[in-house]
């Protein structure tokens, strides 16, 4: 049988991501493999949890990376934190509070919504009205939602839930390094992430980083395996955590100085992920959020100059993503086809009640520049013009020139 190598099209990758990784990363992962309890190896494990406590500005010595995707960390977090018939607090603004209701439900929590419409955010204040209404456990909440591309603010909800003797837990796989996040300054007890957004990296590797709170809570549910465990050490099988592979009580032990066997680390992950994290920390965490802040700003002005209509709370729009309806009239899964066929450009649809409304354009991580936001506005410019939109002529390009001399200038 004949076979051929990987070998991918060249494609900038312009969506709410996965996006173009960064070639260091790559690099990184290209890295022969090591034993898993290799003192490199295990000097590598510490070196990517003091990285990420920088990326998450935290002091928790809980600080790691859980493998499997975005949604592994979430999971294991939700499944160590939640235990039977808890009750559990979601405020749903896109697909993925959806999610996290999902998940929770799966842990056999007690779960409670409270809803908003897709494009808007929740006040501080109906947030601990919510609370003060249901009395959670835990507040589950993105800070943000791609679906939407909205961020939620997050600044005043720790203080909230620590006065309530709620624990508060953060999903922000889409706004880690892209958007201001103070997990300590903020109260936050657990939050998870993903590399593939403004971390700069494949999926497939979530860090999170978790308060003594939650560890506690953790803690208090660990069990040891029975192949593992010391003569004369309990079980602990009455509250355990109910998955095997996102039991966060036995990761930590694996994590730590004890180095308790739980799986074999994904040794090429682990090496993409302390490579993201390094390259965030280097550049420095004000400067990668203000860099995304920028490429976004441009982008959102460009699509405005192409005489686009962008959607939802600008205000509160994270900046790695903007969202713009479909103009009328216009096939919006054959434009995106045109897009990535002509010019290799890949760009979003969306979920729900805004499927085949909005595309949603991304300028986060790698793709975070100057260039690309040039290049997709060029090119969404003709693809629009061949569908017949009257979009204006350079406007979009224009547009976004304009943001970058203001930034010369200032």
């Amino acid at each position: 049988m004949l076979t051929h190598p990987i070998d991918p099209p060249h494609r900038l990758l312009m969506g709410p991501g996965p996006i173009n990784a960064d070639p260091r990363v790559l690099r990184a992962m290209s890295a022969q493999l090591v034993g898993q309890y290799d003192p490199v190896m295990t000097a590598y494990m510490n070196e990517t949890m003091a990285l990420y406590r920088e990326v998450f500005r935290t002091g928790n010595e809980a600080t790691l990376v859980v493998d499997g995707t975005s949604r592994a960390g979430i999971e294991a977090a939700l499944v160590s934190l939640i235990e039977p018939g808890d009750r559990v607090l979601v405020p749903v603004f896109g697909r993925f509070g959806h999610l996290l209701r999902e998940i929770a439900e799966r842990c056999q929590a007690e779960v409670v919504l409270r809803e908003v419409e897709w494009g808007e955010v929740f006040t501080s204040e109906a947030i601990e009205r919510a609370i003060v209404e249901t009395r959670p456990k835990l507040l589950a909440l993105v800070q943000g939602d791609t679906s939407t591309t909205m961020c939620q603010p997050l600044d005043e909800i720790g203080e909230i839930c620590r006065r309530h003797d709620v624990l508060f837990y953060t999903d922000v796989t889409a706004s880690l390094g892209g958007n201001a996040f103070e997990m300590d300054a903020w109260g936050v007890d657990a939050a998870t992430a993903g590399l593939q957004k403004c971390l700069a990296g494949p999926a497939g590797s979530s860090p999170i980083s978790l308060s003594r709170r939650a560890v506690e809570r953790i803690r208090s549910r660990a069990s040891v395996e029975a192949g593992l465990r010391d003569e004369g050490e309990e079980a602990g099988y009455a509250r355990r955590i109910r998955s095997n592979y996102f039991d966060l009580a036995m990761i930590l032990d694996y994590w730590s100085e004890k180095r308790l066997n739980h799986h074999t680390e994904a040794t090429t992950m682990l090496y993409g992920a302390r490579e993201c994290a390094r390259l965030l920390v280097e550049e420095g965490m004000d400067s990668a959020i203000e860099r995304h802040r920028l490429h976004g700003s441009a982008m959102l002005a460009g699509v405005i100059g192409l005489g686009l209509e962008v959607f939802g709370d600008v205000e509160h729009k994270m900046n790695n993503v903007v969202g713009v309806y479909i103009p009328d009239g216009v096939d919006g899964e054959a434009l995106r086809r045109a897009l990535l066929s002509d010019y290799a450009i890949e760009i979003g649809t969306s979920f729900g009640p805004l499927h085949g409304r909005i595309w949603r354009i991304g300028t986060m991580g790698y793709n975070a520049r100057k260039d690309t936001v040039l290049t997709t506005l060029a090119a969404l410019e003709q693809v629009l013009r061949q569908a017949g939109v009257p979009v204006i002529g350079g406007g979009g390009v224009g547009a976004a020139q304009e943001i970058y001399q203001q930034e010369r200038n200032a």
